[in-house]
């Protein structure tokens, strides 16, 4: 089981979480960040540094948020890793309590 990135992240991409990782597992898009699955230890120090409440364990995953298994593990296998953290996006603020983001992720 690993953690997973969900749609809270879209537009926001704090790196707190990125900071705290001991195994870097975390890929870096232009709004969003994922976690390879199978990178991931399970350790959980990710989770609590997330001000967007966006990580959650697989297995607890919201009902909606289940499509975030098969984004994170694609789209860590096609950015880039980041291991340090980086200011927020410029409007991370507003978007932090935006709900149904999806149509916002810039996968590219």
């Amino acid at each position: 089981m690993a953690f997973i990135v969900t749609e809270s992240c879209i537009e926001c991409k704090h790196t707190d979480c990125v900071e705290v990782c001991p195994v870097d597992c975390f890929y870096e898009g232009e709004n969003f960040l994922v976690i390879n699955p199978d990178e991931c230890i399970d350790c959980g120090l990710c989770e609590p540094e997330c001000p967007v409440n966006a990580i959650f364990p697989e297995d607890e995953l919201p009902p909606d948020q289940i499509a975030f298994i098969e984004i994170n593990d694609r789209l860590s296998q096609e950015w880039p890793n980041i291991s340090e953290k980086k200011e927020a996006l410029p409007e991370a603020e507003k978007f932090a309590q935006k709900k149904e983001k999806f149509s916002l992720l810039k996968e590219v």
